[in-house]
């Protein structure tokens, strides 16, 4: 490969930076392109499973499909009356933030010029089922608190690591009130 060629392509922490910042460049002129909306479809199995499927989107004013549908199985654990054959649905939310998370660190990391090495992550978080079973009004259905530990492989400040970490999408969504619309036809 010459230097002209690396050049057209600088790879940092697996992104690509050259087409990174043409996104960047691109959202600019034409603004319209940022504008993105997912979805996902669900099925209810019986009992506590379910399958949620994701098979495209919208982005850069057109429609998107994946290749292939992804399918999401959730279950609860015996305990919960579950079968434990898939993740809960808090456990989902759990992974999504992971995921959301390490993605946004590395890409974020690539856009300054900070290498990593390697990103390890692990997550908790704590429900007081007295909220979603309905038994007390005065406590929450949901996660109570979300603990999020990284280990990051750098030479990075971890100052800055921290606030590259929180611009993640999915923990924007966790940390601030997201309006959901909720409409239900029967047949």
């Amino acid at each position: 490969m010459t230097t002209l060629q690396a050049e057209a392509h600088k790879i940092v922490n697996g992104v690509n930076v050259t087409q990174l910042i043409e996104t960047i460049r691109a959202i600019r002129k034409q603004p319209e392109l940022a504008d993105f909306k997912f979805r996902s479809r669900n099925e209810w199995q019986g009992g506590s499973q379910n399958k949620s499927t994701v098979d495209g989107f919208y982005g850069t004013c057109q429609e998107i499909s994946h290749a292939q549908p992804f399918e999401f199985k959730a279950d609860e654990p015996p305990v919960l009356l579950g079968k434990g054959e898939g993740a809960n649905p808090v456990e989902y939310l759990l992974t999504a933030l992971s995921s959301c998370m390490t993605t946004g660190l590395a890409y974020h990391a690539a856009a300054e010029g900070i290498e990593i090495e390697g990103i390890e992550s692990s997550y908790e978080g704590d429900i007081d089922l007295h909220g979603f079973l309905n038994l007390d009004p005065n406590v929450r259905r949901g996660y109570k608190e979300i603990r999020a530990q990284f280990k990051v492989k750098t030479d990075a400040d971890r100052e800055k690591l921290a606030e590259l970490i929180k611009r993640s999408p999915v923990f924007d969504i966790v940390t601030n009130p997201t309006p959901v619309k909720v409409s239900v036809v029967t047949e």
